[in-house]
């Protein structure tokens, strides 16, 4: 395959291409042949970063529920086991699990691959990569592609070991659950409690069967725990209002003290309070560092660029904490916050309003499965003190109005024609008198007079020809005045089309 080909399955700090039939217009490219061949240019990537032979290396390979998912896992097995590299295939799995391969005892791989494309369609599917220290960058990604620009596919004879690491992974939250609640150190410490859970039929299942029953917990309600990566009832994606609904109702339907959902792979999660509040965006990042706070007093707490203002008065009027907001992408708010943390700046959490949280003491791992133990622990300590779960976060001011406008940059070299409008729109905000908060991504704007209240961010897509418009009013009416202020300072952009 030559390397044009390959580098345009990268996606940011990962690896993502269409693997089957079935979506009109979108031809497969991300095929066995490609996988095998980037798995023989990680297994002499990570020979190169470790120092060890090839004979020498350990790598895992887990996938979700994909429908592509064991013929990928399969290429990629191979393309290692050609190498020398002794592989050990981990079934069905979550891609945190994949990381703390690396970490466990019993384990210790040198690395790791997981076969998912996160919440995109049945036919998507993606490799995600792992060492010791964490995922891997974007250059990583782009050398590994490059290396495999060339390579012929090869097979190996045998099958790889096998082992049940969900076990394990679900014995390590157990243990955290147990260690964390403080008032019943019982083997059943969650009785009493009902807690549903929607697994969107991904790989999180085996929270309920693994987890939450074997602790005691009323999980009757639970809903589409089997893995079927078609995704038949809704897509597994907490930010998805569909999948939303759907969990909302099994709270109020089943009258749950919570509800969990997850994203395929379970590197992300959202929450639903009995009432049937979602907390998901700015209040499971609220909800997540109110559960810190008392840990971590003082800390700063890294967001993506999107978070709201009444989110940064809650974390430093009410928390005591500091609210760093940076820039989209899960993988920019977790480096940032171990650049802040090895510069002595502590900071116990990253988290993106996608659900992404990734904790200091979690290694730095993006984990919906930790963060919902870290929850469930919460729920069980307020219970005891005869509190509800809700009170840590009732501080936060409701949302009023939000949206988000996705501007279409109809010019080919889209990059640079973005970089001009931020920075017309930024000077004709300044000539304005308009208030422009600091910004590590895009330009932000807050309003605050009689007028309106809100703020607004205009920035950048990661990766697509596309400036997203994000809007917050603070009253009924604010996001429609908002809005035309945004209008008048984008007046004469031609190529950017709403």
């Amino acid at each position: 395959m030559e390397s044009k080909e390959l580098l345009k399955l990268q996606n940011g700090s990962d690896i993502r291409g269409v693997a089957c039939e079935g979506v009109e217009g979108e031809n497969v490219n991300l095929t066995p042949l490609a996988s095998n061949v980037i798995a023989q240019s990680f297994a002499a990537w990570l020979s190169k970063k470790t120092g060890k032979a090839l004979s020498s290396l350990k790598v895992g390979v887990g996938r979700d529920s994909r429908i592509t998912g064991e013929a990928l896992a399969k290429a990629v097995a191979a393309g290692l086991s050609s190498c020398g590299v002794s592989v050990i295939d981990c079934g069905l799995d979550t891609t945190p699990a994949m990381f703390m391969s690396i970490v466990f005892d019993q384990t210790k791989f040198d690395g790791s691959i997981m076969i998912t494309a996160s919440h995109l369609p049945f036919n998507r599917n993606g490799l995600k990569f792992f060492d010791k220290d964490g995922g891997l960058e974007h250059e990583d990604i782009t050398a590994i592609l490059e290396g495999a620009a060339g390579l012929s596919e090869k097979s190996a004879s045998g099958s790889p070991e096998t082992f049940d690491l969900i076990s394990l992974y679900a014995n390590h939250l157990v243990k955290t659950i147990k260690d964390g609640i403080t008032a019943d150190k019982s083997e059943k410490p969650l009785s009493g409690l009902k807690i549903v859970v929607d697994a969107g039929n991904g790989a999180g299942g085996f929270f309920v069967s693994k987890i939450l029953d074997l602790l005691g917990a009323d999980t009757a309600g639970s809903q589409f725990l089997e893995p079927d990566g078609t995704f038949p009832n809704h897509i597994p994606n907490p930010e998805n209002a569909k999948a939303m609904e759907s969990i909302q109702s099994a709270v109020l339907k089943n009258k749950a003290d919570l509800g969990l959902i997850f994203d395929t792979d379970v590197d992300r999660m959202s929450a639903v309070f009995p009432d049937g509040t979602e907390v998901n965006r700015d209040a499971i990042i609220a909800l997540a560092a109110a559960i810190l706070a008392p840990q971590y007093p003082g800390s700063t707490i890294i967001t993506d660029s999107v978070t709201s203002d009444r989110l940064t008065r809650f974390l430093e009027k009410d928390l005591g904490l500091k609210h760093h907001c940076f820039k989209r992408g899960y993988k920019n708010v977790i480096n940032e916050c171990k650049r802040l943390n090895a510069e002595g700046i502590v900071s116990p959490l990253a988290m993106e309003t996608s659900g992404h949280g990734a904790l200091k003491d979690n290694f730095y791992l993006d984990d919906g499965a930790f963060l919902a133990v870290k929850i469930v622990i919460a729920l069980a300590n307020a219970r005891a003190q005869g509190k509800a779960l809700s009170s840590l976060i009732e501080k936060l001011e409701p949302l009023v109005e939000a949206q988000e406008i996705r501007c279409k940059i109809t010019v080919e070299d889209f990059a640079a024609y973005g970089d001009k409008v931020l920075a017309e729109f930024k000077a004709r905000a300044g000539k304005a008198g308009l208030i422009m908060p600091k910004s590590y991504e895009g330009v932000r704007i807050s309003f605050d007079d009689s007028e309106k209240k809100g703020w607004l961010l205009l920035r950048k897509s990661l990766h697509d020809p596309v400036m997203p418009l994000n809007i917050e009013g603070e009253r009924a009416g604010d996001a429609k005045k908002i809005l035309q202020e945004a209008e008048k300072l984008l007046t004469g952009f031609d190529k950017l089309a709403r």
